[in-house]
């Protein structure tokens, strides 16, 4: 299970999603932890059994228990989160008082760097299309210390690997 299986899977009409795949998988922009956090937490949030599968054994390979959780953690929280902010902007300046009132105590205490599960959670934002919760992220990432280079190559991972589980979907419904 891994990359490459996801990748010789795909059909030719998803070629430059092969081609995007090998090219993330060997980023020298992240740190190895936050490229395969970035991998788990971004395939958890296509919610593709077969995505999820073939990354998350591959990125056993690389991440601690720790990390590999927190990735899933971030993958979680943005889930339930980015409904959450996204309703507050949808219904408008009204509700911008209104206490969250939602646990989230993993983002204080994530088992990993501030910045790598902030990290993650900015690529699944971005999947889940949450403006607020992505720019959140990316002012609390910059602040850690990423590059905009690093921010822009984990939201590259997020868009290919929801590409990725789109054709595997259109395949297995073929």
């Amino acid at each position: 299970m891994s990359i490459d299986n996801l990748k010789s899977g795909l059909p030719e009409y998803a070629k430059d999603l092969k081609l995007n795949l090998g090219t993330l998988a060997r980023s020298t922009e992240l740190s190895e932890q936050q490229l395969w956090g970035t991998f788990v937490a971004t395939a958890a949030a296509t919610r593709n059994d077969a995505v999820f599968s073939e990354i998350a054994d591959e990125a056993k390979e690389h991440l601690s228990d720790e990390a590999f959780n927190a990735a899933l953690g971030a993958a979680t929280i943005m889930a339930m989160n980015n409904v959450a902010y996204r309703a507050k902007e949808f219904l408008g300046s009204d509700y911008t008082p209104v206490k969250m009132g939602l646990r989230m105590n993993i983002i204080a205490n994530p088992g990993v760097e501030k910045a790598d599960f902030e990290l993650w959670a900015l690529a699944v934002s971005t999947i889940n299309g949450c403006e607020n919760c992505t720019a959140a992220h990316d002012k609390t990432v910059r602040g850690e210390g990423l590059t905009k280079e690093q921010v822009f190559e984990a939201v590259k991972i997020a868009a290919t690997m929801q590409g990725v589980a789109q054709a595997v979907q259109i395949e297995e419904a073929r």
